[in-house]
């Protein structure tokens, strides 16, 4: 399973990439791999400003459709557009070109609270 120890990870298996004030948001390989072939990302916060666990969108895959939750509060500045026609980059390059917002981070002191790689690989061992 690829964990990535320049990120951080959320009990939902979302993952968070810190780039300055903004930070991308996407789901990790354990995630993509359980869902299986994901076949629609759909993400209308766009513009909206949301609180720590609240859904910024629903990932569908061939079984089921399951909501993505923001790892901390911010403002969602953008949604990756490459995956509007090529959705299957979460499961191919889930942690590069798979990545699904861009957020401004409201509370930097929010992003302590996420889980390390090596806290993240524990829970789903």
């Amino acid at each position: 399973m690829n964990i990535p120890t320049n990120l951080k990870y959320t009990k939902d298996h979302e993952w968070f990439r810190l780039e300055g004030d903004c930070a991308y948001v996407g789901i990790t390989d354990f995630a993509q791999s359980e869902l299986g072939e994901i076949v629609f990302v759909e993400i209308e916060t766009v513009g909206e400003t949301l609180n720590a666990g609240e859904t910024f969108g629903t990932v569908e895959a061939v079984k089921t459709v399951s909501d993505l939750f923001l790892p901390v509060s911010g403002e969602v500045l953008e949604a990756n557009p490459l995956l509007e026609d090529q959705p299957g980059l979460v499961n191919s390059d889930p942690y590069g070109e798979g990545w699904m917002v861009k957020i401004r981070v409201k509370n930097m002191a929010e992003t302590e609270t996420l889980l390390t790689a090596e806290a993240y690989r524990s829970l789903i061992a």
